[in-house]
């Protein structure tokens, strides 16, 4: 069903561009008036699709919190800081294995009220889940219990000074008791807190949300949000020139140059598109040939070519999204392994260089690190499928280099969370295979700094230590594009990406 909304606010779609975005997965929604809010329904074109049926254990999490669905005991500020969210306050104890958390009055979507037993009943389900979310997995063990109807215990094996910031990931959102069934799995459709309830779910191509008049917080300004999940990039563009949605998340940088001005919006990322390097296996298990291919790497080329502008050369794991990093780092990483001569290069065989295709720009940076590569004496082939049909292989050790771009502060709102997973020889993102003695410890000592300038100087020595290694080279750090309709107020530009719909997003 087709619509014009707002009257001269929605121009009439051209045929032929209709039947374009339609064959693409792309369709208009029906909205509904509501005498709240705008009374408009907000369309929002999403880059992935659910990987796991909505789960809050994996991705899809990120999913939710982006469309303000679920919540947890805390949320991040924008420099990374734990802020209220169910909980009002918090404090610890026992050398920060015990955190004391006090909840403010709220009810579930489905009515039921948010309790401590709620709230330790969600955590140790996170807890159980199986695969267990990414950001416990360097937590040690956790226990939740109730005290009392209002206070909750949170205790880890092991001190955690980040628990705060921990318990603001989105995989640990708090849902009631109706959300959980006998197979262990966790359903947050009706069953959160957030302003906005989920309510359909029609497999990886749409979802449907209504507003939460239950919510504790300031009301939704939209009645509802019509969600299609649209992996192509360039479809996602043309649905807004066209007027078929009014946020379109991720718009390659193929595509900015063809939408208005006033649509684009671009922020700076706390994300690194990086290359990451087998040092188990193959080729690179030899650190002289990782340096090889650190040294072919040029950045500016990638920013230049690829990203059209819209990005920064490297300057270390964590990028320009994080404001300290270029202060902490003072020059770092020092000594780095000499690189192996081309002649051993081309000795050491042929190379598999894996990316996949979710991010419109992945194939064509890895079509350009090939040609870089190969400028340098390496024999190479290239895997490129969808990223669902790759994680596992990838965390396998199966390719020999991998192009990914992760956001660093994505799991705790600190980079150490990203640090101990992707680097530490029991990290369980460690794409590299990495197990280094030196890198471990120096990823310990900032997981157990209490302070933040302490922690932070920390982890730039940790940086400096994994840059060392040669396991990863970092390409650019990305900015963020995010298409917007000119009548849309109130979206989130997030550096986190934990947020783009919001209580305030609406129609204007």
């Amino acid at each position: 069903m087709s619509e014009i909304r707002s009257g001269f606010r929605r121009a009439r779609i051209p045929a032929l561009a209709a039947t374009v975005l339609l064959s693409a997965g792309v369709l208009t929604a029906c909205g509904g008036q509501d005498d709240a809010g705008s009374g408009d329904r907000l369309r929002v074109a999403m880059a992935f699709p659910p990987a796991q049926g909505m789960s809050p254990y994996g991705d899809d999490a990120v999913t939710l919190s982006r469309l303000s669905v679920i919540e947890g005991l805390t949320s991040l500020g924008k420099d990374g800081e734990p802020e209220p969210a169910l909980a009002t306050s918090w404090k610890s104890s026992d050398g920060d294995r015990s955190w004391t958390f006090q909840l403010r009055e709220a009810r579930f979507q489905d009515g039921d009220p948010v309790t401590a037993e709620a709230v330790a009943r969600s955590l140790e389900k996170a807890e159980a889940a199986s695969p267990q979310p990414r950001v416990l997995s360097d937590a040690g063990d956790l226990k939740a219990e109730a005290e009392g109807e209002r206070t909750v215990r949170v205790t880890s094996s092991e001190p955690d000074v980040l628990l705060p910031q921990r318990l603001a990931n989105p995989s640990l959102a708090v849902l009631s008791a109706g959300a959980y069934g006998k197979d262990g799995k966790a359903d947050p459709a009706g069953h959160a807190t957030g302003p906005f309830t989920l309510t359909r779910v029609n497999g990886t191509a749409s979802a449907t949300l209504e507003r939460n008049e239950k919510y504790w917080g300031k009301k939704a300004q939209a009645p509802g949000v019509d969600v299609k999940f649209v992996a192509d990039g360039t479809a996602r563009a043309n649905a807004l020139r066209a007027g078929q949605t009014d946020i379109a998340e991720y718009v390659p940088v193929s595509q900015a140059s063809v939408l208005e001005k006033d649509q684009v919006h671009e922020v700076p990322t706390a994300r690194t598109n990086s290359l990451y390097l087998n040092t188990e296996n193959g080729p690179f298990a030899e650190a002289p040939v990782r340096a090889a291919a650190r040294s072919a790497v040029d950045s500016e080329a990638l920013v230049k070519g690829v990203y059209e502008g819209h990005a920064d050369t490297a300057r270390g794991l964590l990028g320009p999204g994080i404001p300290w990093a270029e202060e902490a780092r003072k020059g770092k990483p020092g000594e780095r392994t000499e690189p192996a001569p081309e002649k051993d290069v081309r000795d050491a065989g042929t190379i598999t260089l894996a990316t996949y295709t979710n991010r419109p720009e992945l194939p064509e940076v890895a079509t350009t690190v090939e040609q870089q590569l190969k400028k340098a004496g390496f024999r190479v082939k290239q895997v490129v499928r969808d990223y669902a049909q790759m994680e596992a292989d990838a965390l396998d050790g199966k390719f020999d280099a991998f192009i990914l771009p992760r956001n660093t502060l994505l799991d705790t709102g600190d980079p150490v969370s990203y640090l101990q997973s992707d680097f530490t020889c029991e990290g369980s993102f460690n794409i590299s295979q990495l197990c280094d003695s030196g890198v471990d410890a120096a990823v310990g000592k900032a997981a157990r700094a209490k302070d933040t300038d302490e922690r932070q100087a920390a982890e730039a020595e940790a940086e400096a230590r994994i840059l060392r290694t040669d396991a990863l080279v970092p390409l650019l750090h990305e900015r963020f594009i995010q298409g917007v309709s000119a009548d849309v107020d109130g979206v989130a530009l997030d550096p986190m990406e934990r947020r783009l719909v919001t209580a305030d997003t609406r129609l204007g």
